[in-house]
Order: C-alpha cells, then structure tokens, then sequence
C-alpha cells in the first residue's frame, strides 16, 4: 500500500539464525562445552562491550583490528566503549579485576558468544560473528600447548569436520624477536615496491604482519623473507621443539608454517592453526597461541597465558549435521472442559519430561488434526466431552496410523516408552 512503513532489514554483516538451524549450533556448542569440562576448563562470561584502551592495549595498536574493524562510540557519560572484537583482553581484565590468580582452581576458561568487527562480509564471515574460545593461563609448560591443540582436534573430528591439517610455528619472544624484526624490516625494505600499499604501511609498524597479507603477490614475495624460527633464542627453540614432539606423542599429524604469525600483536613462542581444504583462501577452522607477556602488560602478575579461538559460522559451514525429527505429543480438543483437561494433562507429562503442545487456537477436530500432521507430531491425544467424562483419550500415533484409548498412565507409558 502506498506510504505504508516498511521494517528495516537486518544490518549488513549479521544474520537472523532460525530455529531449525539454531539445532545446528546447539549440536556444536553442547559438544564444545560437554568436552571442554573433561579437561577442567570453566566457563566464564564477560560484558559484550569494555572500555575502548582494554582492547587497543590488548590486541595491539598496529593490528587490523584496532584500526581499521572496531566498533567504538562515546556513551552518554563521555566515554570510550568497544563492543568486543575478541576476548582475550577481556579474560585478562577479569582474572586481575577478580585477583583469581590467587585462588587454588587451574586458571582455565571458555566462552561461546558474539563478537564485533566492522569487516568485509563474506561466506562465514560476519560483523556480528560468533567465537568459542579457550584461554589457559600460569602454565608455561608446553605440553599444554600440545593438549589444546589435541583437545581441538578431538572437537573437531567429533563433530564430523573432515579434510583438516594442523599447522604450527613460533613467533619468538622479547629477547629474539627484534633480531628477526630487524632482519625482516631490511629484506621486506627492499622489496618494497612488490608489495601492496598495507603491507608498505606495515613495514614501519609491525613487520612481521606482512605474512597475513592475502594478496598472491605479497604471498610470493614473503617466500623469500627469513623465517622467524631460524632466529629463536634457546628457551624458545627447546620450547618448539618439545610442543612438536608432544604432538607427536598424540599421534597428531602437524606441519610447520614459518609464515603463520597469526593476525595479533601479543602472540608470542607458539602459534597453530587448523585448517580445512574446504574453506577456500580464509581456511582456518580455528587458531591461536601463547601470550605469555600479556597479564604485566595489563599490570597483573607474570603468569603466561595460552589459548585459541574458532568462529561458529565457519566451523558450522563445514560440519556435518542431519537434524533428527522433534518427537511430540500434540493436542486436539473440543470445548472449554476439554481445553481444560488438556491443560493439566500437558502440564504433568512436561513435568516428567515428555514435549507436548497444546495450541490455543478454536479449530475444528478436522483442522487440528490436519495442523498436528503439518508439523509432524510423533502423536496426537484428542479430547472431547466423551473423553473427559470417561477419563479415556484417543491416543493416535501419527506415524503407524494406530488409535488407541488410554488412561493417563496409558499415555505415559506409550509416549515415555518411545
């Protein structure tokens, strides 16, 4: 009609997620969840938006994602918020807000949940996404490395993801790195006018970015740079090299990827990811590594940190999944008194754990029948005036075609025993 007004659209960069896939998503999260507590993490949850320096300190200042992905706006009292590009920094302000370093529970956590970056919209990329993540702090040994990965890696073949490589490298630490940077600055220097104007940009700031530059030719050219695992110091070599062979002992097959720096500033010795063929260019699965200097810099105590992040939307776009049918009871009846008795009948079988409907909708016995087996009712318990005076109801299994009278016992033994 003209001048009619109509409802805006769904913001570019997000998405309605409709009840018949959210079975999807809950399938992954519960699996996620269920293993995450066999290895003794906890689950934590933090505000959806902090204070904008929590994440510019956080995630690093030349990073992607302070300048250029950041939803940040000034609220009503003056200050500088930031719905959460990711959530490392926010797990950091938390132990040292809460001082949970100082209770005797291993420091370990995870959260399923929405994120924000203004980003170019793309096949299981959003700009409302959402990331399970696992964060492991004061243990410096590298075998929790190799236990991440493989508590990872068990995820995701439990949830059917197939055709997957695990990839590791070491990015180095405080005392090795600006040897590497140096060396990198002059090489990459001089191959400058091969490289993209960002990656130009980030000869200057960070270096070491270059080699998360997608562009093929900046990808070529990054072949010839040195690789930062020729430049450990020994702490970080014998860290390497014992994370590979923990990888080993879990019989995890892994390749060594001198280019995977990862996408943020604070990620020191080890990084991996884990990729799938079936993604295309953006093919990381999930990925992560260690912060081990992040905790002083936010001015809390000197214990490492670990952890790995993994986008629901592209874990969902690769795992496989057949929803398996609802089964319900739905209820037909005819009349006020039978309306009644539907009600309190419904309300004790919910109780002992049986999903009924009951619509309250005034439709004919037909009608209601027809609506049960639209949407595919396992059964179909009619009342009617005869029904309710005798205490007998029409139980009729949808599938078979089969009516039976029944008591109320009657009707929780055949649907309970199904």
């Amino acid at each position: 009609m003209k001048g009619e007004r109509k409802t805006p659209p769904a913001i570019k960069g997000t998405q309605d997620i409709l009840p018949p896939y959210v079975k999807k998503w809950q399938k992954a999260e519960t699996e996620a969840k269920g293993l995450f507590e066999l290895y003794g993490y906890k689950e934590i949850r933090t505000p959806v938006f902090e204070p904008t320096e929590l994440f510019q300190k956080g995630t690093g200042p030349t990073s992607d994602i302070v300048t250029k992905e950041m939803y940040t706006f000034v609220d009503k009292g003056g200050r500088s918020l930031t719905l959460r590009p990711e959530y490392t920094p926010s797990v950091v302000r938390a132990i040292i807000e809460h001082r949970l370093y100082l209770q005797p529970e291993p420091l370990r956590f995870y959260f399923i949940g929405p994120m924000f970056r203004y980003d170019k919209p793309q096949k299981g990329r959003y700009r409302q996404f959402h990331q399970v993540n696992i964060e492991v702090f004061n243990e410096k040994d590298s075998a929790i490395d190799a236990e991440i990965v493989e508590m990872a890696d068990i995820l995701l073949h439990k949830l059917g993801v197939s055709d997957i490589e695990v990839l590791v490298n070491s990015v180095g630490c405080k005392k090795c790195r600006p040897s590497y940077h140096q060396e990198l600055k002059s090489k990459a220097q001089a191959q400058k006018e091969l490289l993209c104007e960002d990656c130009q940009r980030k000869i200057e700031t960070n270096p070491l970015r270059i080699f998360d530059c997608k562009k093929e030719t900046c990808r070529e050219v990054s072949q010839e740079f040195p690789k930062i695992i020729d430049f450990l110091c020994s702490e970080c070599k014998e860290h390497f090299e014992k994370f590979c062979s923990y990888l080993d002992s879990y019989q995890i097959p892994f390749r060594v990827e001198p280019r995977l720096v990862r996408g943020l500033d604070y990620y020191t010795k080890t990084t991996f990811e884990i990729v799938s063929s079936r993604l295309g260019s953006q093919d990381a699965v999930l990925g992560g590594g260690r912060y081990d200097d992040m905790m002083t810099e936010f001015g809390g105590p000197d214990i490492c940190g670990i952890g790995f992040a993994m986008g629901m939307e592209r874990l969902l776009s690769v795992m496989p999944y057949r929803a398996e049918k609802d089964q319900f009871l739905y209820i037909v009846y005819l009349g006020e008194e039978a309306k009644k008795e539907g009600m309190e009948l419904v309300r004790e079988l919910r109780r002992e754990g049986v999903p009924c409907l009951i619509e309250y909708k005034d439709k004919s016995l037909k009608n209601q029948m027809s609506r049960a087996n639209k949407l595919e009712a396992t059964w179909t318990l009619i009342i009617g005036e005869e029904e309710v005076k005798s205490g007998e109801y029409s139980l009729k299994n949808m599938e078979s075609g089969v009516q039976e009278k029944v008591g109320r016992e009657g009707i929780r033994e055949a649907v309970k025993g199904r």
